[in-house]
Parts: C-alpha cells; structure tokens; sequence
C-alpha cells in the first residue's frame, strides 16, 4: 500500500428503491464520492447490494445505472483495483461487470492484509446465528437450477416481479433498521466467534443498514457501513487507521 494512498469502503447503495427519480438522484450522490476518492485511493471495496435487484440474463442486463457503471469503468481503467460483493438484494451477479468493468467479483466473505492489519470483509447476510430462513433461502436462490429457471422468464416480467417486491422493502417504507446491542448484534456475535479460531484488526460488513464502529476487545473491531438512503457512510483506512465516515454531498473532486 503507497504513502498517502487509502482503502475505501461501502456497500447497501440500494440502488433502483424507491422509484427511477430518487435512485437517479442517489446515484449521482455516488458518482461524486466516486470520483472524490478516486484522487487517493489504492483499492477500493464495494460490499454488496449494491443494487436493489440484479440479474444477468445471457443478453441482457437491468437497464439504468450507467453513470456509475462510467464511474467504475474510469477507475478500474486508471488500474485502481475495485471488488463487488454479492448482497443478498444482488445475488444474481454473473460475469457482466468483470467482463465489461474490470471489477473482482466476490460470492463469499474475503480476508485481506494491509499494512500488517487483517481484514475481514463481507456483505454480512446470512452469517452468525439465527436468521434460518433466510439461509435456506439463499440456498435456494443461489442454486443454479433456480438461476436456471429464472432466466427463462422474460425480463419485463422477472425484473418487473423484482421491483414489485422491493416495493415492501423497510428502506421503502422509511422502517430504519435498530440497533440491537451489542450482546444481540448478529455480526458482532459470529466476529467474536472468528476471533476464537484466528485474530482479525477489522470486521467489515454490510447489510444491517446502521453505521457502527464496535470494538471487540483485543484490539479487533466490528465496522457495519450503514446504507446511502439515510446516512451515506463508508469507511477509509489510511494505512494505520480505519475510520466511519459521512460523505458530504456538497464535496467535489
């Protein structure tokens, strides 16, 4: 990792919710913290849902969201590494934004090394206890029969059912997501479980739509990016210190 060069961070972008105006306008947001970081960054991870729905016909791809797709494009062209995870709202990644953006693709939580600290990075569904079926549901979904299936229907209708759903979405109805406590914080529960076996300095995760910075104990700590609905966070880590950060809209490149 370069002097003065950061690691950035972010996930739940939820981009498509709730209509095409307020998505496009979010979007935009995006794009600037986008071009923003893109001056000092070394990598960059965004970590999953990225969108509200995604599925990768064998021709086809959602329409929309090209300006962030420009905004990728641009920065993994300047050879800035970028990752996409798979959420649990963007499963249905296949090989489009390797293939046409450069982006690494990940299905399952990855550790990294930067400046002698371990990372622990992952969407965060489906990890720690509880929350059965869900598991088994995302079983399910990422079954390559059910993939298989679901391309058979038409795009209008599969993304058009898609967006139907997403309509009950909490982040639709404004339902913000609570905080647990600590001893009830599923993911800070399955890091504590990690931290039996190997030690990490951070757990990065998305998908509980709260920003929170929670120490563990033994110098680890939990890091939850929040979303970009409400609180358009992310997290930096200059080379000695990871820091949850609020994009400031009127913050130009």
């Amino acid at each position: 990792m370069e002097n003065q060069k950061k690691i950035y961070f972010a996930s739940d972008f939820h981009l498509g919710l709730p209509n095409f105006e307020t998505s496009r306008q979010r979007e935009d947001k995006i794009v600037r913290w986008l071009n923003v970081i893109k001056a000092d960054a070394a990598e960059i991870f965004l970590v999953g849902d990225i969108f509200d729905f995604w599925f990768e016909y064998a021709k086809v791809v959602p329409k929309g969201f090209v300006r962030l797709q420009g905004a990728i494009a641009a920065i993994t062209d300047a050879g800035i590494p970028l990752h996409f995870f798979k959420g649990n709202h963007d499963l249905w990644m296949f090989t489009y934004f390797q293939k046409e953006l450069g982006v690494q693709l990940h299905s399952e939580p990855i550790e990294r090394e930067f400046n002698g600290k371990r990372f622990f990075i992952g969407h965060g569904d489906g990890l720690g206890p509880g929350d059965y079926n869900y598991k088994l549901l995302k079983k399910v979904f990422t079954s390559k029969v059910c993939q298989w299936l679901f391309a058979r229907i038409h795009p209008n209708l599969g993304i058009g059912l898609a967006h139907a759903w997403s309509q009950k979405s909490r982040l639709v109805h404004d339902k913000k997501e609570q905080f647990l406590g600590e001893e009830n914080e599923w993911l800070a529960i399955y890091a504590k479980e990690k931290l039996k076996h190997s030690h990490y300095d951070y757990f990065i995760f998305g998908h509980r739509h709260i920003p929170l910075n929670i120490d563990l104990g033994n110098n680890s700590k939990y890091i939850n990016l929040g979303e970009w609905i409400h609180s358009n966070t992310y997290a930096c880590f200059d080379g000695k210190e990871l820091s949850l950060l609020t994009f400031n809209e009127n913050e130009k490149a």
